[in-house]
């Protein structure tokens, strides 16, 4: 398991300086100037290329990304333009509420989508199967961000129960904090519990109908005992995978669920930052959340090797 590890680990650094190349040529194709915003109305010529030079726009691009990739790897992620503080301080101020709504958003998602996925294998081609595909249909068919302003428009404007955005960190109050997650969750998550409801219906249903689970049956076992014992843990490995592939999923909602309910994360602090060309706040964000859905992947990796040793033992061997 360690050797699978470490040669995971090496896979990711080209993964990783690809990626940083990708941020960087990226943030530099959108259209418009930095300069020109920080030097104001009607500035003169000489007053933008002091600007350009000073940030080092006027330097070429390859030199310009080893220049930030050099001190990127030194924990200097630059400086906001525009207001004069660390990228990284920016970040780490930013990442708690991110977090918070990332875990909660995941966690959403696996409660929903566990128990209505078991159920729907375990009564195929019943009304409650039927009843939890049209909920799946309706659910992937709504865009989050219309998922929130509905929820806006009823439980806040309309009926008064919660607050429209905004945050009070869940450690600190959790008798406020709640409020102001709880729909933000809702709209992130319920896409994501569609789609992993249909993978663990899929996956259960190609478990419950090997022979094992047969024999197990003959046997006398308990039907607890085979659904937990056997029937789940073989059906997880698929189902860790997409999980995984959905925390990634879920970095990107985030960015749009927190604009629609003015959550103070790291995604609208990159449409701020998009927004105002601050290019050493966009760089640093996007670098860090793809190298945090890379360790999202890795870890999965990790769990799936765990759950069917086969994957690790045909790695090892170069199979």
């Amino acid at each position: 398991m360690i050797r699978y590890i470490i040669v995971r680990l090496l896979q990711a650094i080209p993964t990783v300086v690809l990626a940083s190349i990708f941020v960087f040529l990226l943030i530099h194709l959108v259209p418009g100037d930095p300069a020109l915003i920080l030097a104001g109305p009607d500035p003169t010529p000489e007053v933008v290329a002091a600007i350009r030079q000073k940030m080092g726009l006027d330097q070429s691009l390859p030199v310009q990304y080893l220049t930030w990739a050099g001190n990127a790897l030194h924990g200097d992620l630059g400086v906001s333009y525009i207001n004069q503080y660390p990228t990284w301080e920016l970040v780490m101020l930013r990442a708690p509420a991110s977090f918070e709504l990332l875990v909660a958003g995941f966690t959403l998602s696996l409660l929903v989508a566990l128990p209505l996925g078991i159920l729907a294998s375990l009564r195929q081609h019943s009304r409650i199967d039927m009843g939890i595909s049209i909920y799946t249909s309706v659910a992937l068919g709504i865009p989050n961000f219309w998922l929130g302003i509905l929820l806006i428009l009823l439980f806040s404007l309309g009926l008064g129960w919660l607050p429209p955005g905004g945050r009070v960190p869940l450690l600190e109050d959790p008798g406020r904090g709640w409020k102001y997650l709880v729909m933000p969750v809702v709209a992130l998550a319920i896409a994501q519990a569609a789609i992993l409801t249909r993978f663990v219906r899929v996956s259960m249903l190609e478990v419950l109908h090997d022979d094992y689970i047969r024999t197990a049956r003959a046997k006398g076992l308990q039907e607890r005992v085979i659904l937990v014992r056997h029937a789940l843990r073989n059906a997880l490995v698929p189902i860790v995978t997409v999980a995984g592939i959905q925390i990634g999923r879920l970095l990107g909602g985030t960015v749009i669920i927190e604009t629609v309910f003015a959550w103070p994360g790291l995604g609208r602090m990159l449409i701020n930052a998009i927004a105002t060309r601050d290019y050493a706040v966009v760089q640093g964000g996007l670098l860090l959340l793809v190298m945090a859905f890379i360790l999202v992947n890795l870890i999965t990796d990790i769990i799936y090797a765990f759950l069917d040793p086969r994957i690790r033992l045909a790695k090892d061997s170069g199979a």
